[in-house]
Formats: structure tokens, C-alpha cells, sequence
């Protein structure tokens, strides 16, 4: 089975646009990564970011409680660097980003968001 990694800003612009990325990514047949270092973005974002980013971050948490997924830790401060690290020891890793940096530097498969509604893998 083909894992996808997802980074903070692709959960927080999916559930900015209402997509289900749970279900989607499922029904592509990958499984599903957070790092921890993510899920920390997420609460910190929740309780001092904008109002606006808190309110999304605070659903995306809900989500992430509901729906199983597989934990990891990057094992580093920098969660753009740890993305790129565990892309490049991982060639079969799918990356969920929209950081344009990230998606620059590494070589794997990539998940975005096309047309506002639907995930895509390129």
C-alpha cells in the first residue's frame, strides 16, 4: 500500500474549501501520515493564529481525531525540512503539500488541489 504524507497547509486549505481529504485520499487507495510536528502546527495555530486560521485549524483537529491515520516525527525542528528529508528517503512516498519550496526540492509523486474540489495526484 502507497502512503501520503500531509503537510499543515494542505489540511488547512482542504478544509478551507470542504473537501472530505479523509475519504478522498482513502477512496484513492493510499494511507494516510501526520507527522506530529504537524498536528502541533495545527494546536498552536488553533489557540494564536488569525481568527479565521484558528477556526479551521480547530476543525481540522476535530478531524484528525475521528479518522485513523498513522502518526510519525520528523525528528526535526524545521517541518520543511523534515518533508523533504523523508521524501528523499521514501521515493515511493506521496507528499500532500502546496508549498511550492518543498514541492521544488523533492522528486516524488505529489498530491494537490485541483479546481478548489478535487485531490489529484501528479
Amino acid at each position: 500500500m502507497k502512503f501520503v504524507i500531509l503537510d499543515t497547509n494542505f489540511i488547512l486549505s482542504c478544509v478551507r474549501k470542504k473537501i472530505d481529504f479523509f475519504t478522498e485520499i482513502k477512496y484513492l487507495g493510499l494511507k494516510i501520515i501526520i507527522p506530529i510536528q504537524v498536528i502541533t502546527e495545527l494546536e498552536k495555530i488553533s489557540k494564536t493564529g488569525k481568527i479565521k486560521f484558528q477556526e479551521e485549524a480547530k476543525f481540522s483537529l476535530k478531524l484528525i481525531k475521528k479518522n485513523s491515520f498513522e502518526k510519525i516525527d520528523l525528528k526535526i525542528k524545521n517541518v520543511d525540512n523534515g518533508f523533504v528529508n523523508i521524501a528523499k528517503e521514501n521515493k515511493e512516498l506521496v507528499i500532500a503539500t502546496l508549498d511550492k519550496e518543498i514541492q521544488n526540492k523533492i522528486k516524488n509523486q505529489k498530491m494537490i488541489i485541483r479546481g478548489n474540489k478535487k485531490l489529484e495526484i501528479i
